[in-house]
């Protein structure tokens, strides 16, 4: 046995109730994020409203997750854990009261007010219940828990729901709910850090350390929101969309996992620049796939889509690794806060930005300017390791 890590870092103590949560709660996520615009369509609502159902999930989610840390400081991580599960899980069932598009948008809005608890949450709590030289190995074994449901979910609502039911889905969408009793037993590891009383300043200093992996990852899940929400648009074809999804979440599932023991051994910022140039490359080959005037070529899609996938996974660790570093341990929620939000505004803006750029010109175009905005990271990802340790 090691001497020094006795305890794998699943069995470190808090970390299985925060691995259960996390599976609950993002399998709930997972099931209704394709399903929930199929259920407003089947109401009625056109292309708009369809696509406005995720919108508002993802806008009400980063509108709350500023808000996350001072409600941890002020009533505690057990009942703030539970009170997002709730939110994120009782909705779904709900959706079977009605599928008029003004229903389902507000069930969304709901639905984004607990999940932007769970996400600030859940990688919060990594960084407390773990030493700091095992955090690459316990934000993998979170990030696992979080990409397992995606991957198994995502693909099998639609069918679920038009083969079976949308009940089956809605049921799945209603398992955060059970993800209370983890979150509870979690709370109870967990003790809230004192209210901030710092200068204003001290508070800019800490956004500012924060901004530096904050546009890194926002440049990597631009490409990932942009591919997940034209999946159909580039394949052409659907075995050709089911297998670019399957490789992008299966590839980002097991990076973001076997990074983070790299990460603990050799520090996060050498794997960096090579993460940002796989995007850049990998967006280049799906540029060139589908740029031909015949069908899309799979062989370029599926590489580039596995690259970007490599990538996606292993820059959300790594990104994750430098906020926490960057800031004092009582700025975790801050830190944890600021990434998520990255996160999701990189996947709303590559959804919006690709399809806007797309619609006045061509998808390969928008590729290409998506390639160039993860170009114009890298500089960041090359920044001396020094420069991102300030804050410790």
């Amino acid at each position: 046995m090691s001497l020094t890590h006795p305890v794998s870092v699943w069995r470190t103590a808090g970390m299985p109730a925060l691995l259960a949560m996390t599976l609950l709660g993002f399998s709930g996520y997972a099931a209704l994020l394709p399903v929930a615009p199929l259920w407003a369509a089947h109401g009625g609502a056109g292309s708009a409203g369809v696509g406005a159902v995720n919108g508002v999930l993802m806008l009400f989610t980063v509108l709350t997750q500023p808000f996350v840390p001072g409600a941890v400081r002020r009533l505690g991580w057990g009942p703030v854990m539970a009170t997002g599960l709730v939110l994120l899980g009782a909705p779904s069932l709900v959706h079977l009261a009605s599928d008029g598009l003004p229903f389902v948008l507000g069930l969304s809005a709901v639905r984004g007010l607990g999940f932007g608890i769970l996400t600030v949450t859940g990688s919060a709590a990594v960084a407390e219940l773990v030493a700091p030289g095992r955090r690459g190995a316990a934000v993998g074994a979170y990030g696992l828990a979080v990409a397992v449901p995606q991957l198994l979910l995502m693909p099998a609502g639609p069918w679920l729901a038009e083969d079976i039911g949308f009940w089956t889905v809605f049921a799945a969408g209603s398992l955060p709910i059970l993800g209370c009793i983890p979150a509870l037993f979690l709370g109870r590891r967990l003790v809230p850090h004192p209210p901030d009383d710092t200068a204003v300043e001290s508070r800019r200093r800490v956004y500012r350390r924060l901004l530096r992996p904050m546009v890194l990852l926002l440049g990597v899940t631009l490409a990932g929101g942009a591919l997940i929400t034209f999946s159909t648009d580039l394949a052409g074809v659907a075995w050709l969309t089911t297998a670019s999804l399957l490789l992008l979440t299966a590839f980002a599932a097991l990076s973001r996992w076997g990074v983070g023991g790299l990460a603990d051994q050799y520090g996060e910022h050498r794997f960096l620049w090579p993460l940002v140039a796989l995007t850049v490359v990998g967006l280049l080959l799906v540029a060139l796939a589908i740029a031909g005037p015949d069908d899309t070529d799979a062989a370029l899609l599926l590489a580039g889509v596995s690259l970007i996938g490599i990538a996606y996974g292993g820059l959300q660790n790594l990104t994750l690794l430098v906020s926490f570093h960057a800031v004092s341990r009582r700025d975790y929620g801050t830190a944890s806060a600021v990434w998520n939000i990255g996160f999701d505004t990189g996947t709303g803006l590559g959804a919006v930005l690709v399809g806007a750029i797309a619609a006045g010109t061509s998808f390969t175009t928008a590729l290409l300017v998506a390639a160039v905005i993860s170009l114009a990271t890298l500089p960041l990802a090359l920044l001396p390791e020094r420069r991102s340790l300030t804050g410790q």
